[in-house]
C-alpha cells in the first residue's frame, strides 16, 4: 500500500477541509490538530488524513459536541472504542432533549406573551413588557 506524502499548503489544506486557515490554528492550538513539522526552509504541508480529522471535528460540532467533547472523541477513533462513543453520545442526546424542552418552554411562554399583546390594543402597559418586568 503506497502512502501519499502530505502535499497541502495550510490554504489548500483549510479550502479542502471547509474551513478557514484560523479555524486550521485554532484547532492545533486546541490539540485537536497535530501541527506539522516544517522542513527547514519550506513551509508546513497537510495530507488527506489532516483533511478527515478536520471533516470529523466539524461534523461532531454540528451535532452539538464541544471542543472538549470532541477531543475525547478523536481518542476513540480508531473505532475500537463503540461502548465508550455511545455513552459520549447519549449524553450528548440528553442534553439535547433538555434543550428541547427548554425550547418548547420559552416558545410557549413567548407564544402566549404575543397573544397577550395582540389582544391588549389600545391599553396603555404593554403586556409583555409588564411580563418581563415583573420576572
Amino acid at each position: 500500500m503506497t502512502r501519499h506524502q502530505p502535499s497541502l499548503p495550510v490554504g489548500a489544506f483549510a479550502a479542502a477541509a471547509g474551513v478557514n486557515v484560523e479555524t486550521i490554528r485554532f484547532y492545533q492550538r486546541k490539540g485537536l490538530l497535530p501541527e506539522p513539522t516544517r522542513p527547514y526552509g519550506q513551509i508546513r504541508r497537510y495530507g488527506d488524513a489532516d483533511v478527515a480529522r478536520v471533516k470529523f471535528v466539524k461534523s461532531a460540532q454540528r451535532l452539538g459536541f464541544s471542543l472538549q467533547e470532541i477531543a475525547g472523541l478523536l481518542q476513540l477513533e480508531d473505532g475500537t472504542h463503540c461502548d465508550e462513543a455511545r455513552v459520549m453520545a447519549e449524553e450528548k442526546l440528553e442534553d439535547v432533549r433538555a434543550k428541547l424542552r427548554d425550547l418548547r418552554r420559552i416558545e410557549s411562554t413567548l407564544r402566549r406573551l404575543v397573544a397577550d399583546c395582540c389582544a391588549a390594543e389600545g391599553t396603555i402597559t404593554c403586556p409583555l413588557i409588564a411580563a418581563l418586568n415583573s420576572r
